[in-house]
């Protein structure tokens, strides 16, 4: 790490503390003793979907959780609940090892998780989702939950 006062690249860390999403190094030049703090941020690869029509833009967790809001609208489901999905679902994302991500794979990750969590927000999401025809979409994945 090169020196802000003397330019040297001679440098020692003398104190490495968490901070909100990085770590700051507390750091001494060992050519001219100043000290100086530096941060250091993991440089996440960025997520891109893939939407039905082959185009793609950027993961926006904004919109998972608008759609789980909605979804949740007066259940017993918290903020905390939604977040812990979202948490989740992005997790699996990265786990992935790609950064382009199908909106369908992204989808099944939400219903997922919001299986675990209440019936009704899930029946909910799905019906939007995968944007059932008929009613016999429906009472078949009713059958499904029903069966678990």
């Amino acid at each position: 790490m090169r020196c802000p006062k003397c330019s040297s690249e001679d440098s020692k860390v003398v104190d490495s503390r968490q901070a909100e999403e990085a770590i700051r190094r507390r750091r001494v030049c060992e050519s001219c003793g100043f000290r100086f703090t530096t941060f250091e941020r993991i440089e996440e690869m960025p997520l891109l979907v893939i939407k039905k029509d082959d185009k793609r833009e950027p993961f926006n967790r904004d919109k998972i959780v608008r759609g789980l809001v909605r979804s949740a609208y007066k259940r017993p489901v918290s903020s905390e609940d939604i977040e812990q999905v979202v948490a989740n679902v992005e997790r699996k994302i990265r786990q992935l090892d790609s950064n382009e991500v199908q909106s369908d794979t992204i989808g099944e990750f939400v219903m997922e998780e919001l299986a675990k969590l209440d019936d009704i927000t899930y029946i909910r999401f799905a019906s939007v989702y995968r944007s059932f025809k008929d009613v016999s979409e429906l009472e078949e994945l009713l059958k499904n939950i029903t069966n678990k």
